[in-house]
């Protein structure tokens, strides 16, 4: 079985106020640097773990994202059972809110005000797992998580080319990454709104008969004020 490496991406040049799902915009400065720390931590428990990386850092179609896991791919090179490379993949994206796009809280508030056929938005509306905009392309975060999960178990099975302990590095988004692990049990629903995950940070999960354990890494406990991102 491979092992699971779970990264948010690095801090970025986010709009403010404004759901961050498909916002293109690149790390910070002190993002990159950051996440350049976090993947030489872990790069020292590596050394010592008996994994291999899998050749290929999968990560989610956003900027911010690919430039995380190229990061790693550039501190970890000697990790990696063969040539590395970065894919990146829009199932691995945060929850997109569809037509309302990059728009700010207060203007999708407004755009709902408008159309009379909508009820007003509920409160807490943008950290509700369950809740769906009504407007095209929109998801609920219930169901980015399962579209995440879905790709992660595609990647769960170990390449028969390589024996030994393969670890899967996997760069994508708090929200999303959170609600796959309730997809996959690794946490129970009630841990979705207490966690989040420290930018750059991995954290590993190797599943076994008896359900997952952590082996590197740790959530980070969720304020109410922290982006869902």
């Amino acid at each position: 079985m491979v092992a699971l490496a779970l990264i948010r991406h690095g801090e970025y040049a986010q709009l403010a106020n404004t759901p961050s799902a498909l916002q293109p915009y690149p790390l910070t400065e002190k993002g990159a640097e950051e996440v350049r720390e976090q993947a030489q931590q872990f790069g020292e428990w590596l050394a010592t773990s008996g994994y291999q990386l899998n050749a290929e850092i999968h990560c989610s179609t956003l900027l911010r994202a690919w430039q995380t896991a190229e990061i790693y791919r550039e501190e970890l090179a000697p990790f990696f059972i063969e040539s590395s490379c970065s894919r990146s993949f829009s199932a691995l994206c945060e929850r997109s809110v569809g037509a309302l796009a990059n728009l700010s809280v207060q203007e999708i508030e407004r755009i709902v005000a408008l159309d009379p056929r909508l009820e007003p938005l509920p409160a807490g509306w943008k950290s509700t797992s369950d809740f769906r905009l009504p407007f095209d392309g929109a998801e609920s975060l219930l169901e980015a998580g399962e579209r995440v999960a879905a790709h992660l178990q595609t990647l769960l099975a170990p390449s028969p080319r390589f024996a030994g302990k393969q670890l899967q590095l996997v760069v994508g988004h708090g929200a999303s990454l959170r609600h796959a692990s309730y997809h996959l049990n690794v946490i129970p629903f009630s841990d979705i709104k207490r966690l989040s995950m420290f930018h750059g940070h991995p954290v590993v999960f190797e599943r076994h008969h008896q359900g997952w354990s952590r082996r590197y890494g740790n959530w980070k406990q969720r304020q109410s004020a922290d982006p869902l991102d």
